[in-house]
Order: structure tokens, then sequence, then C-alpha cells
């Protein structure tokens, strides 16, 4: 049975189950934290520290100026690429009246969705460094992310340890830096996951609510939103829970809300998209020519070893998701297996890859299967770890150092 089968196969409730809790944790209690929900935070922890240690190291043996005698200071270390965007939106907006904070060259800030700007903006007040308050709405937002995380996978899996798996195998994941810095992939999740589980558990209300702040922070919301319409046309039964249906429709308001706010300033309904086609070559092409492009840059010589090295996990990246979405079809997983092949059309169908195995971090289903893959397997789970985090190192200090990481 392939490990995507098997999860298929598990049982999902449709009402939440009491949870086992540990006497003497009052404030574990209080928070509704079990024994396994602790230990997730625990672990989560471990990951953060051992992410800081290695900016840390980083700031020291790659300074810009090779003839430092001083580190990099730690807020250029850790604020890096799209972070910059995110920034200029917080503090900027994003079409200021100010001729000096509008760049020489225009940064397409539109591509980028407002919620996580919009959040760094209000807690700017309170937290006045701006890289700070980025990291802390990623360390929250993940700590709720892998909560989440956990809680579905032990919908699935029969122990709590491996449900635990699951989340070791996202912190420790080649990506995984991108779940600490001041991007949004943590901030998605930390209502995304919550808003799955919700539907899960046939409170589509909740679950609604939940997703429309997910589409405020990044697109891949709106193919959850097709998901989470494919699970209540394959669960819904009720005629109480037929009427929840109109709730589903909320989560796309925020992106059209979003678009509207470009059209007023721009006059262009499409502004977001036009964006992404001149900052990051977005435009559509056929999935075998993206591909074939995206070979091309990662074998061709035709650019320098790291950036062809990142085309190449570009490649990986596309072919793991392929075979995700192909193994949930085949199990019949059909909400899970629409997530997929959206967010593989989109990242699929450009001029070339591009953040691709930054998108894996958003496939629970693809940590929830390898958790089941590996439950009985010791030792292909400890094949996995010696492959994975090193490249987890790699992509950290990579990113550390200013180098491009996907």
């Amino acid at each position: 049975m392939t490990l995507i089968e098997r999860y298929a196969r598990s049982p999902v409730p449709a009402a939440p189950t009491a949870a086992v809790r540990e006497p003497g944790r009052e404030g574990a209690r209080r928070l509704g934290l079990d024994a396994g929900d602790r230990d997730v935070l625990t672990l989560y922890l471990f990951t953060r520290v051992a992410l800081l240690l290695t900016a840390y190291c980083t700031a020291w043996l790659f300074p810009r100026d090779p003839e430092s005698h001083h580190p990099e200071p730690f807020g250029a270390v850790v604020g890096q690429w799209d972070w910059n965007h995110y920034l200029n939106i917080a503090r900027d907006g994003y079409f200021p009246d100010d001729p000096a904070a509008r760049p020489a060259e225009w940064d397409n800030r539109e591509a980028f969705f407002p919620g996580f700007p919009l959040l760094l903006r209000a807690l700017h007040p309170f937290v006045r460094d701006w890289t700070a308050a980025g990291l802390l709405i990623s360390f929250v937002a993940g700590a709720v992310a892998v909560l989440a995380m956990g809680r579905i996978a032990r919908l699935h899996l029969p122990r709590v340890a491996d449900a635990r798996r699951t989340v070791v195998l996202l912190l420790v994941s080649p990506c995984a830096v991108f779940l600490a810095v001041g991007y949004t992939e943590s901030l998605f999740l930390a209502f995304a996951l919550p808003a799955w589980l919700a539907a899960l558990r046939h409170d589509w209300r909740l679950a609604a609510l939940l997703l429309a702040c997910a589409t405020t922070v990044r697109v891949s919301g709106l193919f959850l939103l097709a998901a989470l319409l494919v699970h209540f046309a394959v669960t819904a039964r009720r005629r109480g829970e037929l009427r929840q249906l109109p709730w589903l429709a909320l989560p796309a308001l925020p992106p059209l809300l979003y678009f509207w706010y470009l059209f007023g300033h721009t006059g262009d309904w499409m502004a977001w998209k036009h964006a992404q086609e001149r900052g990051w070559y977005r435009e559509f092409h056929a999935p075998w020519e993206a591909w074939s492009t995206t070979w091309e840059a990662a074998f061709d010589h035709g650019y320098t070893a790291p950036y062809a090295l990142l085309w190449q996990a570009e490649l990986i990246a596309m072919g793991v998701g392929l075979v995700v979405a192909v193994l949930l079809a085949r199990a019949r997983r059909w909400p899970e297996a629409v997530y997929i092949a959206l967010s593989l059309w989109a990242l699929g169908t450009s001029y070339w890859y591009m953040s691709i195995p930054r998108a894996t971090l958003l496939w629970w289903p693809l940590w929830i299967g390898l958790a089941c893959w590996t439950s009985r397997r010791p030792r292909l789970f400890a094949a996995w770890l010696c492959v994975s985090v090193p490249l987890s190192v790699v992509l950290a200090v990579a990113f550390f150092a200013g180098r491009w990481a996907g």
C-alpha cells in the first residue's frame, strides 16, 4: 500500500474527539493543549533555536565584505529577498504619494497580497523594529500552524508518535527556513490548516472564516477554497450542513476586494497578475515549455552554479508534487488532490519554475503521507532525515547569506 493510499484510507471523524490530557498541567489545560500538542511545541522551539544558531553563524562566516572583522547585522541576515517587498508595503503602502518612498525602478509590489503587510503594520506600534515584528509574526503563526498540523495528522495516524513525526518532517524539510523568517508561509498555514481541520469536523462556518483570513495572505488560499468545496460536495449530507454552503463564498471576498483596490489605482483589474508577469516571468506557458526552460536553466550551464542548483531543486519539487497529486487521485482523496493539482498548475505554467520547493511547505498531505510511509520503517525515516536535514541547513545558509534559496 502506498503512503498516500494508507493516509487516504484512514478514518476522519465528523466531529471533534475529546483530547487526552495529563494531570497537573494547568496552564496547558487552560489553553486546550494535551501532551501531544506540548511535544509538537517543544519540537518547534528546538528547531527555531537551531535556525537562529544557523543565522548567527552565517552572519559571522559570510559577511558581504569578505575582509570585514565584524559579522553581518542580524536584521540584514534574516531580512532577505521578498521580505523587502513586504516591508515596503507595510511601511509605505502599495502606491505611496511620497516620491522618496518609490524606488527608481518600480518593484512590482502589487504582486503580494496584503494580509502579511497589514498585520506587520498593525504590530509596528508595539514592536518598533520592522524585522523583529516580521519574525514575531512568523514565530507565533508557525506555532499555531504546527499545532494544527499535528492535530490533522492525529485524525489519520494511529499513534501520537506518528502524528508528531509529521511535524518533524515539516520542520526539517529543505525549505523550512521560510517558516521562520518574515515570509507568508507560516501565517498562511496558521489560517489554512485550522480551516482544513474545521472542515474535516464539518464546521463549515469556522472553516470559511479562517480561510477568508488565509486568502488575504496568499493566492494559495483560493486553491484551498476549491478543495473545501470538493470536500463539502463529497461529505456534506445533512440538511443543516447544506444551509452552510453560502459561507464558502466568503473566502473569495478578500482577493476580490484587493483586485478592486488595485483597479482603483491602476485602472487594471489584472494588476496583480501583470505585476507577477513583470517581476517573475509568470506569464502563461504550456507546462512542457516551463519544464523545458527550467531544465535548460538547471543543466545547460547558462547560469551560475548556485542558481543552476536551485533550478534543479525546482524540477525535483515539481516531480514530487506530481507524484503526490497522482497518488491522492488514485486513492480518491479528491479534495487534497485538487489542492495540490491547482498549486502545481499555477507554479508549473510560467516561463520557468520558481518557488515550488517553498510551496511544498503548504502541502500537508505530503508530510502526513511521508509520516505514514516511514512509521513502520525507522531506517527509512532515518535515511530521509539524513537527506532532508543537511539540505535544510544548506538552504538556510543560502538564504541568510543573500543567495537565492527558492
